[in-house]
């Protein structure tokens, strides 16, 4: 399909968003989450047909799925979002200078925002709820896994647009082919900015063949240290909580890195792991401390293979260090920069790793878990980048402006 004609209107419904004020926008997201609780029923109808077509095994089921507790939930987030300040418009520096200029740096939308992501219908409505919020439109491509629940979800947001006398192109969901993903990155005349979502393979695609600015939002390979100074009782629920609270998502914990002087407390820092039957790849010194007091059929020997896997279920590879400048080494060599958390009571240790560790989310003493824009306060998320530029960590409103400088005179001319 050529996508062209599709693109051409959502830049164009992207420049009729500048005119639209917060509150308008905020009384269409409020709107908006009425409707998406009220078609719960055909939203799930939807999603069904997706889940029939994916094994229940495979790690991306549970990211498609929608219960009436996530629609809620999404819904909820949707609200959130219509309650936060705009991030338009905001002065972000103002000076006069001698010859009387006045110079301002103002934040304004990018303008279309892409974002292509795969079984997370979920996706659709928070990326739609923050670029609406703050003044763009957005153009989604989402996966053939997830094809009729993102067409029921843009059908809901499509209406109320349509019913609110707003250009339903500030929304654009195209066909999941291959082609129409091609056609995306190259658009550089209609799109400001693309969002990968997704897997390593996604994310090395789209940055190997976007002429589009690309904004990553990486795999999270997410390790925690139990430091030598470790509380065993915070480590317990700790680790339990980052490993097996919901596998499928890129803040689980995949690499449970353990100081040698701590190994009679492993099997203690993992018991609560065998009710969720987490496999275990233990490196020698973990394996001999876990024999006979971890499930033999969950406790595996690790391989080279097992470092630096996001693993996206109930898998947890652990690796014994004589050190802290040792961890430090390990976390640096398979680091996916999304995030990474020590355990310890030492608060020199803790302030050592926070400097060192290179990540867009460093933890103390709690699950990495908490990597999500909801839970840091943004309301929502369009993604955890783990670059450098521009954004890092949770995206949320303000990540999807950008800036630009207002000059006022009176007459002056440039000598």
């Amino acid at each position: 399909m050529n996508c062209i004609p599709l693109l051409k209107r959502a830049a164009e419904a992207g420049r009729k968003m500048t005119v639209i004020d917060n509150s308008r926008i905020n009384e269409v997201l409020l709107k908006l989450a009425d409707a998406v609780e009220e078609n719960i029923p055909f939203i799930i109808s939807e999603n069904e047909k997706d889940l029939r077509k994916m094994d229940q095994n495979d790690p991306r089921y549970d990211r498609l799925l929608l219960t009436k507790e996530r629609i809620e939930g999404i819904a909820s987030d949707i609200r959130n979002v219509a309650s936060l300040p705009s991030p338009v418009g905001r002065i972000l520096d103002q000076r006069v200078r001698p010859n009387g200029l006045k110079i301002s740096k103002v934040s304004v939308p990018f303008g279309v925002v892409a974002v292509i992501y795969e079984a997370r219908p979920n996706v659709t409505l928070d990326v739609f709820s923050l670029c609406f919020k703050s003044g763009n439109a957005c153009v989604l491509k989402g996966g053939s896994d997830a094809i009729n629940s993102n067409k029921a979800l843009v059908s809901i947001i499509a209406g109320i647009l349509e019913k609110e006398g707003i250009d339903k192109n500030v929304v654009t969901l195209l066909p999941a082919g291959r082609s129409e993903t091609m056609q995306l990155l190259k658009a550089r005349d209609y799109i400001d900015l693309i969002i990968p979502r997704g897997g390593k393979s996604l994310i090395d695609f789209v940055r190997e063949n976007a002429l589009v600015p690309v904004i990553e939002t990486g795999a999270g390979i997410c390790h925690t240290y139990f430091d030598e100074y470790g509380d065993r009782e915070k480590g317990r629920l700790i680790i339990n909580n980052a490993k097996t609270r919901r596998v499928s998502v890129c803040n689980a914990l995949d690499c449970l890195i353990v100081h040698e002087k701590r190994l009679s407390d492993l099997p203690y820092l993992v018991s609560l792991c065998v009710e969720k039957n987490v496999i275990i790849y233990a490196d020698r010194k973990a394996f001999s401390a876990l024999k006979g007091k971890y499930p033999a059929h969950l406790l595996q020997h690790a391989t080279k293979e097992s470092w630096g896997t996001e693993f996206l279920s109930y898998k947890m590879a652990i690796k014994t260090t004589a050190s802290f400048d040792e961890a430090i080494s390990h976390i640096s060599r398979y680091s996916s920069k999304h995030s990474e958390a020590i355990i310890s009571e030492d608060p020199d240790r803790i302030k050592m790793f926070f400097n060192l560790v290179d990540a867009a989310a460093v933890y103390s003493n709690t699950s990495t878990a908490f990597t999500d824009g909801a839970q840091f306060g943004l309301g929502a998320e369009i993604g955890i980048s783990t670059q450098k530029l521009h954004a890092r960590g949770p995206m949320a409103l303000e990540e999807l402006t950008t800036y630009k400088w207002i000059i006022e005179g009176n007459g002056q001319i440039r000598s």
